[in-house]
């Protein structure tokens, strides 16, 4: 069996916030050519985290979690694995991994010199 992925938020009660996470799920999908790529929430979106897991369970043998979140706050170090040791008591045959959030990560220092390059390029 393969790898699956979820892009893992913290979600809103806003959908089009939701729906934002889910398009960068589908283009991770797109451009890393991968088959198994699910957005999920930990409040606020459908579906969470253990919808999203449970789905992945009988189509692959690993599932990478990637936090769509900045940095390691409290979700990430209390909630998160909650949430996966929970479906792991329920999956025992599924490897489920963890990435470091976004903070640390080259392409986070790009991001904002680019938004800092627009705004001053639409000021001058």
């Amino acid at each position: 069996m393969s790898t699956g992925y979820v892009v893992f938020a913290h979600g809103s009660s806003i959908e089009s916030a939701n729906e934002a996470v889910r398009a960068v799920a589908a283009e991770m999908a797109r451009r890393g050519g991968l088959e198994t790529v699910e957005a999920a929430f930990l409040e606020g979106g459908k579906p969470d985290l253990a919808g999203a897991l449970e789905a992945m369970a009988g189509k692959v043998s690993r599932v990478v979690v990637v936090p769509y979140f900045l940095t390691l706050g409290l979700h990430l170090q209390r909630d998160l694995p909650r949430l996966i040791e929970k479906v792991k008591s329920a999956h025992p045959g599924l490897a489920i991994e963890v990435t470091p959030p976004l903070d640390q990560h080259p392409a986070m220092v790009e991001a904002l010199l680019d938004r800092a390059r627009d705004a001053a390029w639409k000021q001058g």
